[in-house]
């Protein structure tokens, strides 16, 4: 991710991850443009853009909204998607709620913490008629963070389970590793 501050409250992130991924799942690439804006309360708001790249024959259009706040030493963030499936005939709605913590391992502000959250993708109307709704995904992390200067690091593991009906789970395992460049 790239982050450019514009003032004391709004930023401009460019951010791009890569997943690499054996059958029955295809590799995923993508990009997000976000603006954000953090109110007089502490929350950030967003809205954001993206194109994600779903194998070498699927394209998906994004639409992003979200809040992050904190309620003690929870972090929240509350995510609303409306998703553009090029090989789907309908507009996909999801609400993605996800809570954390950091707990710092150190005295120093730029030194390791230990960081984990848990987050439930609820799907409202799926990009195929008659497609599952409800609860179909549950992504868990748990890693280590630590800025140097401009740049923060995040390393960890991320378990993503897609919660299927009337058949198995999906689970996926994935080293996780970040970067991000604040300008």
């Amino acid at each position: 991710a790239f982050v450019k501050q514009i003032d004391d409250r709004t930023s401009v992130e460019l951010e791009t991850a890569q997943r690499l991924r054996q059958d029955p799942r295809k590799d995923t690439y993508f990009a997000r443009l976000w603006l954000n804006r953090e109110d007089g309360a502490g929350r950030q708001w967003s809205v954001g853009v993206e194109q994600r790249w779903n194998g070498p024959d699927e394209r998906e259009v994004r639409l992003l909204q979200q809040v992050g706040y904190d309620w003690g030493p929870l972090e929240f963030r509350t995510r609303l998607e409306q998703r553009f499936v090029d090989v789907d005939p309908q507009t996909g709605v999801r609400l993605r709620q996800r809570v954390g913590t950091t707990i710092p391992l150190t005295d120093s502000e730029d030194g390791w913490a230990l960081t984990g959250d848990a987050e439930v993708a609820v799907t409202l109307r799926n990009t195929e008629p008659g497609g599952q709704k409800g609860v179909t995904g549950l992504r868990t992390f748990v890693g280590f963070e630590r800025s140097y200067g401009r740049y923060d690091v995040s390393l960890g593991y991320l378990r993503q389970q897609d919660i299927r009906d009337g058949a198995e789970d999906r689970v996926g395992h994935a080293p996780f590793v970040g970067l991000t460049v604040n300008f």
